[in-house]
């Protein structure tokens, strides 16, 4: 059996600094961008977790389903997030601040866009 990574130990930090700015997204079209504060997250061996920041701007939209193998649980701390809109961004059910969802490994869910833009706090874990 591998020996899970381990995260590093990070005191408190301050998000604006350098090294934890905010970054687009790949796939996004610069419309989500994400502040990476700890990761270790291994899907080539199913091991680790990732925790981040995830900024989506007004109109940003992932047009499909996702589905993936670990774990994720997602707080919205500002904004509005639509799920299960269609393709075009349209219809869905709009979700406010401080609502969370856990979805299991395997879990489809999305697809995703916002009407006012959000930031979220994400967990993902194998």
């Amino acid at each position: 059996m591998p020996t899970p990574p381990t995260r590093v130990h990070r005191e408190f930090f301050s998000i604006d600094r350098s090294d934890a700015a905010w970054r687009p997204v790949p796939s996004s079209a610069g419309r989500i961008e994400e502040i990476v504060l700890a990761d270790n997250l291994d899907p080539a061996t199913g091991t680790g977790s990732r925790t981040r920041l995830a900024r989506w701007s007004a109109g940003a939209l992932i047009d499909r389903p996702v589905v993936h193998d670990f774990h994720e649980e997602v707080l919205i701390v500002e904004g509005d997030f639509v799920v299960g809109c269609d393709a075009e961004g349209q219809g869905g059910e709009r979700f406010g601040s401080y609502t969370f969802a856990c979805r299991p490994p395997g879990a489809l869910h999305g697809p995703f866009t916002t009407r006012q833009g959000c930031l979220l706090f994400e967990i993902q874990y194998y």
